[in-house]
């Protein structure tokens, strides 16, 4: 694997942070990177769409302060990855079933890293949806964490036979790569103010992500195409036939959310025979990028179960500065 860049100057990751260049099988670049943490066992972080690895790395400090290593990735047409579109700001994918070919890629480079303990899984959003196919055709990890899981995308009732039909006939019709009507050609973070936003409820969480966009725009990504879409739409339909894993889940949804559909994540816990719903009493989509109590009750829940499922004995007591990162 050749080394990627990292940068860590917007990432407020653990130090020692790597990055590298792998390829999936169909020969997309994909970049994928790594924090070290302890010997309790690695963390497989699956992103959401628009996401990028340095958006995780104050979630990473936070893992490893809890003896965890971490390593995430960014998919196919986001990140620093290969974009799959001439125009690359907008999210696309031919097949949904593509990402699975990341992951592939993902396992591969975990292993040849030789990196230790038990596997989990931290998924969010988009990564949820990623996560729930890749556990069900048998990925390998002890247990699973997931943060408003795209199990549904919330489309109001009246607008969904129509966002149906756009997206199906987009690709006989030639424009699939075309934006999804209501969205356009600038990252959501970068053009929504605070005030308004519908990712987090933590001015200073919002002020990280902007910031991290600001300064390095290339990790931009506004918003998805119809094919897209399509593809999340069918995916999602797939996925509500499958049955659970036999793998411990917990899964926090924020009481206002908009984005995904609650329902969807409702029903898949009430019927997940290891599966435990955490709901968060006004959190938005992003629980990891909440406030600081929010984030701690996220990441001691992950490091909980993640040592109960993994045979792994709490780590020793330690003392931590109170700064922003640490405080989770």
């Amino acid at each position: 694997m050749e080394q990627a860049p990292l940068f860590d100057h917007i990432a407020d990751g653990p130090q020692g942070g790597q990055a590298y260049w792998v390829h999936a099988e169909d020969g997309v670049r994909l970049r994928l990177a790594v924090w070290r943490g302890g010997a309790a066992g690695t963390v497989l972080l699956f992103p959401g769409r628009t996401e990028y690895a340095e958006k995780y790395g104050r979630g990473a400090a936070a893992l490893a302060r809890r003896g965890f290593t971490t390593v995430t990735i960014d998919w196919r047409g986001q990140g620093l990855s290969d974009r799959l579109l001439s125009e690359r700001d907008r999210g696309h994918v031919d097949r949904f079933t593509e990402y699975q070919r990341d992951v592939a890629a993902m396992l591969a480079a975990t292993e040849s890293l030789a990196l230790a303990g038990p596997r989990f899984l931290i998924a969010h959003s988009m990564g949820g949806a990623i996560g729930l196919r890749s556990m069900i055709e048998g990925m390998g990890v002890k247990s699973a964490v997931f943060s408003a899981p795209m199990w549904g995308i919330r489309i109001p009732l009246l607008l969904r036979p129509a966002a149906w039909a756009l997206s199906a006939a987009s690709r006989p019709l030639g424009f699939d790569g075309r934006f999804t009507p209501g969205t356009g050609g600038e990252s959501y973070v970068a053009a929504t103010p605070f005030e308004t936003n519908e990712l987090t409820t933590d001015a200073e969480m919002y002020a990280y992500m902007r910031r991290q966009l600001s300064t390095e725009p290339d990790l931009a990504l506004a918003g998805p195409s119809l094919a897209w879409l399509h593809e999340a739409l069918c995916d999602s339909r797939e996925l509500a036939r499958q049955p659970a894993p036999d793998v411990p889940a917990v899964t926090f949804l924020g009481s206002a959310e908009k984005i995904v559909c609650p329902c969807a994540i409702v029903q898949r816990m009430e019927q997940w025979p290891k599966g435990r719903l955490e709901l968060v009493e006004g959190a938005r989509h992003e629980v990891m990028m909440e406030g600081k109590t929010v984030r701690r009750r996220f990441y001691d829940a992950a490091a909980s179960l993640f040592r109960a499922t993994g045979g792994v004995m709490p780590p020793p007591p330690r003392r931590f500065t109170h700064s922003a990162v640490e405080a989770t």
